[in-house]
């Protein structure tokens, strides 16, 4: 039995550096898919719904990769695989994406897009909790937010990089993505391949050996595991029905009283939760519960105590990050340059500007991986990751008092340090409390907590902008900063093992 040995900096840093180039995919699906949808006809109240795809297919693909590639070896490795196919996938979305020809091809392609990105992207979570010992997990996660970051800030900015340095057309006829952002996204399908190459080619995995012989040492010094197992069988039946019941009288309900056609999404999303638990009652009662499907289950609800007040905090900060993708370009556009017009200039200098403002909030991400640690050592990981989400519960809320859309860089200084505290501090303290042979399917279940907020962001926000804002987006943001605050305060709360 041996302890993880120590990498070196140049280690760690090609071991993060394919998330450069998925988080460079991820910046421009962020930046400008609102706007593809809106040029190809999507409405202000649509939007949300047409988003849904991307956290749908987080949620079923994360916890599914991450069981598989716990339970992979082979030439390429353990997680590598999954670098490779899902860059691979993404980047062909990214080629094809600009040029939908109407909506529902659009959206049928961020489907495509976010499941290859959640292919690439969960892996690289658990690759850190697999290559590095404790001590180093929080430098291997800020450096995955470091190298976000820095792709971010190009990814976001291309739009407005190709028409104000290489005056290249950032507006077309109705109904016709300008070449911009075409471009723009060329350019991303490239980089996204080449970065995650980069990562597959220099790094080499532990064995499974290995990574076996390192965890009999971890507990071996702390003489337990923080994983235990449930010690008794879990109520799926119970809670299936219930969870089943209310699905459908939901579904029922809405129908006969002809609300928000949204909110179907959770009353279905309800329903299907109970008849997946009513499958593993079924498969336990049978004896059949060596496979995936089974062991995903059980393991949810098997969770860390860590990990459970982590959900929380998760949820109420992704819920508010999501508030700013889904409406930070019509909240600009409409606020800050005072037109709803997507043919016009206005709109299209607008909806550049956000994704400047996008590029900003990365690159102050990038600043802040340096400076997470550091805060982290002289308080703690529970603090620090607090104090960066008020920070950017102040940036989000400063949209409103903003008038000039110049000064709106200054609110992305908080909303960066928030992100880059969003990306590493919760994973950082997660993985110290998980078993190394389960670390894949754990990040994946705990991408649970970022999704199902983003469902309710997507489900509920058209409701709550509509009926209680009038319209007006950019409370959205504002509602997002209330919940960065609620975020903090939750994360005084979590046990922290490292």
């Amino acid at each position: 039995m041996t302890e993880k040995p120590q990498l070196s900096f140049w280690q760690i840093w090609n071991m993060c550096f394919g998330f450069i180039g998925i988080q460079f995919g991820f910046a421009l699906q962020n930046a400008n898919v609102s706007r593809i949808f809106q040029t190809l006809g999507a409405s202000i109240d649509d939007i949300p719904i047409l988003w849904i795809a991307a956290p749908v297919t987080g949620l079923v693909v994360q916890p599914i990769i991450g069981y598989l590639s716990d339970n992979t070896w082979n030439r390429l490795g353990r997680r590598r695989p999954y670098f490779l196919y899902g860059a691979l996938a993404a980047s062909f979305a990214l080629l094809f994406m600009p040029h939908s020809p109407v909506l529902w091809i659009a959206a049928g392609m961020l489907w495509v897009m976010d499941a290859s990105i959640n292919v690439a992207m969960e892996p690289f979570r658990a690759f850190v909790g697999d290559m590095l010992p404790d001590n180093q997990r929080t430098t291997g996660f800020a450096m995955q937010s470091f190298f976000i970051g820095v792709g971010a800030v190009v990814a976001s900015a291309l739009p407005w990089m190709m028409t104000n340095w290489f005056d290249v057309s950032n507006t077309a006829a109705a109904g016709v993505i300008p070449d911009a952002v075409v471009y723009s996204f060329y350019w991303g399908a490239a980089v996204l391949l080449l970065a995650v190459l980069w990562t597959v080619i220099s790094t080499r995995e532990y064995s499974p050996e290995q990574l076996e012989a390192f965890s009999r040492y971890q507990q071996s010094l702390q003489n337990s595991t923080s994983y235990s197992p449930p010690s008794k069988t879990p109520y799926y039946l119970p809670l299936g029905l219930i969870a089943l019941v209310l699905g459908v009288a939901g579904v029922l309900i809405l129908a006969q009283m002809q609300i928000d056609q949204q909110l179907y999404i959770l009353a279905v999303g309800v329903a299907l939760f109970g008849l997946l638990l009513l499958i593993a009652h079924q498969l336990q009662k049978s004896g059949r519960t060596d496979n995936g499907f089974a062991h995903i289950i059980r393991d949810l609800f098997a969770m860390p105590n860590t990990m459970k007040q982590l959900a929380v905090v998760q949820f109420f900060s992704w819920f508010a990050l999501f508030s700013m993708w889904i409406y930070a370009t019509s909240a600009v556009t409409s606020f800050h340059y005072e037109t709803q017009d997507t043919t016009s200039a206005a709109y299209n200098a607008g909806a550049d500007w956000v994704g400047v403002l996008f590029a900003a909030y990365n690159g102050f991400a990038a600043l802040a991986a340096f400076f997470i640690p550091v805060l982290a050592r002289y308080t703690n990981r529970r603090v620090a990751h607090a104090i960066n989400l008020c920070l950017g519960g102040l940036g989000l809320m400063s949209f409103l008092v903003i008038d000039d859309p110049r000064w709106l860089l200054l609110s992305m200084v908080g909303v960066g340090f928030a992100w880059a505290s969003i990306l590493s501090m919760p994973y950082a303290i997660l993985s110290c409390s998980l078993p190394a042979h389960k670390m894949g399917v754990y990040m994946g279940i705990f991408n649970f907590f970022i999704v199902i907020p983003q469902i309710l962001a997507a489900s509920l926000l058209g409701l709550i902008v509509r009926e209680l804002f009038a319209g007006e987006t950019i409370y959205a943001l504002v509602c997002g900063g209330v919940l960065m605050f609620i975020a903090a305060l939750t994360t005084l709360w979590v046990e922290d093992e490292g």
